[in-house]
């Protein structure tokens, strides 16, 4: 691995630490690999607001099998 792929793999990994800093401080519950997944789709064309309602409806949907699963136990 040349220098220059090690800097930008470095630089790669502390933007993603700080997008999920900023992230936790929102409270957006999303992981670091999640998150990461997000900032793929965003750098690869797609709507950052469709993709922010996408995950909303996702998760307004889980919601009801997460507490069926949750009063399961």
């Amino acid at each position: 691995m040349s220098s220059k792929e090690a800097d930008r793999i470095n630089a790669a990994q502390q933007t993603l630490d700080t997008l999920y800093e900023i992230s936790q401080l929102l409270n957006t519950q999303l992981d670091k690999e999640t998150l990461a997944t997000c900032v793929g789709m965003i750098e690869s064309g797609v709507n950052p607001e469709a993709l922010a309602a996408v995950v909303q409806e996702l998760r307004r949907e889980a919601a009801p099998v997460q507490n069926a699963q949750s009063d399961a136990r």
